[in-house]
């Protein structure tokens, strides 16, 4: 007040230059427990906790009442395990506000960042001060509360330093910042995030990088994204989470026999067990746990600095170097899909080449011919058998050729496996698994999904077969028409199903068990349901199953709806498909257990790589588009070609995309990946268009007119779906 009735700011500059830029002077600055009136520390709850807390009882009720108690309990977010912070919040945001208004006071509070800096990197490095004093933490928390800190002024010198030294936190003092600005509201969590997000991409594209000069080197962006990574579990933790329901992990304990790595005397680049971050572990929480972040997952990636990264590279210090070197595949939520399945394209490919060598130098030894590749050779006639003996011979002789390369050669052909092949023989096998007279799936007219068929009379190995060629279209880069609901790849990333799956995977159950839900009425007497529910098998017989020990005698009530609801969601779920699903994830496991696939991905990026995505750009597509037989672009049926294409509504573009390369999604990187050939297939004819959709090959006529190519084009994508293609 002073201050301002001078206009004279000096001396409230020098106050802010000796306080904001001593760490024990900021140490015990804002305190909580000063002799102002304010109340003790320990018993602090900053303000946006109570709202918090509100928010999570109602995610709970959502959960259901049986699954909430438990998660209540045991969630790392429960705020009896929020570890007390002696800083009076509040009050450092009022300060701030006030300061921030004042135009002289930034250039003080940045000189001050940038002095105070390298004196705690130093206490960090060397005094171990956070173990002796944890309210050493303060000085984060209270630097992290100025809302300029995204400014020019901070990026340049005092923000990089800033990250430095929070990055050289100890896990447990990292872990309790995340779960206090987990406490915070969304505004908040996402300023902090965008502060981090903003230095990143100032000093990518302040930078130039290449082989020689890496942004894995680059000390600021690689700080950065571990300060980042800090906001990414709070804003987990703050959002609605579901740490039970886990799906129990294959097992896969390690055999006393000697590996062929281990008998070449070879170290292992590929050790069994899942890879764990160590904040992740920490907090015991994982991304899968998250039902939704307070921050979409989409916003912690940062599109700047994947132009940048050399995923080859990376891959390396992410499986050779992780104690040296660092990876940003060890921060993936910072990576887009397109990125991160570059990673996993050279993990693949290393671990092709590695399979390959082995056997090799194993052949050598003992003698025999070497097979280097995971050839299969199938009847068209009988290729789920084919396919099903000589998969089920790999994987009980030597699982590890699953790894190898694929390569498929249908009996009685000629030609070599580019492919194309393989591509095929993925399209004629999930056709004919997915086709409802064999029973194995049911299939939802409204949804377009496919689900578990629980009274299937196919055995076991029928559904480790289509887990085995899920993984192997993942390993081998390989789009599938493959129409699941979300809630399979959860459960094959380690969730179970619950209540909130279903409107996905079962919209009109998930409807009738909302409404009950929310009924107001008397329930018991109003909708006479018991525990006892009943569903139809294969040949259309009802079938009565308990939920609970004589669940016919017990009435649905008000009080018990929610367990009801959960019960009827595990049996649907979970229950009713154990035995296929078990099946199904082990012949996926069988092929991806040792890559960084669960690591790096969430469920529906999973889904990306397996089925590609529905966004359509085919404006690339047309870029990247290779012609053969005499067209080129500049061919005038080819421009009469796109502009029809062009003209078509999403609907007609699916259906043509699905004409020409077996299914009606980009794969990942979108359709300029796809690499699509146009080739002439004679002069003017009332012939309908063709496609060889192992190769993505569309065969079209030079028709006479616009007009004709593309009524001819339209008849052949709408009536001629699975004829046309060759």
């Amino acid at each position: 007040i002073f201050c301002e009735e001078e206009g004279d700011y000096s001396a409230l500059i020098r106050v802010i230059a000796r306080v904001f830029s001593n760490a024990e002077a900021l140490v015990k600055s804002f305190r909580k427990d000063e002799p102002n009136g304010t109340d003790n520390l320990d018993s602090f709850t900053p303000t946006d906790v109570k709202k918090h807390e509100k928010k999570r009882e109602q995610s709970m009720e959502n959960m259901g009442a049986s699954s909430a108690a438990t998660a209540a309990a045991e969630s790392p977010h429960d705020t009896g395990d929020l570890c007390p912070v002696t800083v009076d919040i509040d009050a450092v945001r009022r300060v701030y506000d006030k300061l921030l208004s004042i135009n002289q006071v930034e250039a003080a509070l940045v000189n001050a960042l940038i002095y105070l800096t390298p004196n705690i990197e130093l206490d960090l490095d060397y005094l171990d001060v956070y173990e002796t004093n944890p309210d050493y933490l303060n000085i984060f928390i209270i630097v992290m509360e100025n809302h300029n800190l995204h400014s020019p002024e901070y990026l340049e010198v005092a923000m990089p330093q800033f990250c430095k030294a929070m990055s050289k936190l100890p896990v447990t003092a990292l872990a309790r910042l995340s779960k206090l600005w987990s406490s915070y509201d969304r505004h908040h969590i996402r300023r902090m995030m965008e502060t981090f997000q903003q230095l990143i991409t100032f000093t990518v594209v302040s930078n130039e990088y290449d082989a020689e000069n890496l942004v894995n080197d680059d000390e600021t962006v690689v700080a950065a994204t571990q300060c980042l990574k800090v906001v990414f579990y709070a804003s987990i933790l703050g959002g609605d989470m579901d740490v039970e329901h886990n799906e129990e992990d294959e097992d896969d304990s390690e055999s006393d026999e000697l590996t062929l790595h281990e008998l070449l005397g070879e170290e292992r680049l590929y050790k069994k067990g899942p890879r764990i971050d160590p904040l992740e572990k920490e907090l015991g929480v994982r991304p899968i746990d998250s039902i939704k972040p307070v921050i979409p997952f989409e916003d912690f990636v940062n599109e700047s600095l994947n132009d940048v990264v050399e995923m080859d590279k990376d891959f390396t210090f992410f499986k050779v170097n992780a104690e040296t070197k660092f990876s940003f595949q060890s921060c993936p939520f910072i990576l887009n899909v397109i990125t991160k399945n570059q990673g996993l394209y050279y993990d693949n490919r290393i671990r092709m080449y590695s399979e390959r060598r082995l056997t090799a130098l194993y052949s050598m030894v003992q003698g025999q011919q070497p097979n280097p590749y995971l050839k299969l050779k199938v009847r068209r006639d009988h290729i789920i058998d084919d396919a099903l003996v000589r998969l089920e011979m790999i994987s009980m002789e030597n699982p590890s050729d699953l790894k190898k390369q694929l390569f498929v050669e249908f009996e009685g052909e000629q030609g070599v496996d580019e492919g194309g092949v393989s591509k095929e023989f993925f399209q004629l096998v999930l056709e004919e698994i997915f086709n409802l007279d064999i029973g194995m799936f049911t299939y939802d007219n409204d949804t377009k999904l496919f689900w578990f068929n629980s009274s299937s009379l196919e055995t076991e190995a029928q559904y480790t077969l289509i887990g085995i060629v899920l993984g192997l279209a993942i390993y081998n880069n390989c789009i599938l028409d493959v129409h699941f609901p979300m809630v399979v790849y959860r459960k094959l990333m380690g969730k179970k199903g619950t209540f909130l799956d279903l409107s996905d995977s079962h919209p009109a159950l998930y409807q009738s068990l909302k409404r009950l839900l929310e009924y107001t009425g008397n329930v018991e007497e109003d909708m006479t349901l018991t525990f006892q529910i009943s569903h139809t098998d294969l040949f259309g017989n009802p079938i009565l199953y308990d939920l609970k020990e004589q669940g016919d005698q017990i009435p649905v009530t008000k009080e018990n709806r929610q367990e009801f609801v959960d019960l009827y969601a595990e049996y649907i779920l979970n229950n009713s498909v154990e035995r296929q699903f078990r099946a199904f994830k082990k012949g996926f496991l069988m092929v991806t257990n040792e890559s960084p696939l669960k690591y790096l991905f969430r469920p529906e990026e999973v889904e990306l790589l397996i089925c590609g995505s529905r966004k359509l750009d085919f404006e690339a597509l047309e870029k990247t588009t290779e012609y053969d037989g005499g067209y080129s672009k500049d061919s005038q049926i080819i421009k009469d070609f796109w502009e029809t294409i062009h003209s078509f509504g999403e609907e007609q573009k699916r259906l043509f995309l699905q004409f020409t390369t077996g299914t009606d999604r980009a794969p990942v990187g979108g359709l300029g990946k796809l690499k699509m050939i146009i080739a002439k297939n004679g002069s003017d004819t009332d012939r309908l268009p063709t496609s060889h959709t192992c190769f993505n090959a569309l065969l079209l006529p030079e028709y006479s007119s616009k007009e004709k190519l593309k009524e001819r084009l339209l008849k052949a994508i709408t009536y001629a779906k699975g004829f046309g293609m060759l």
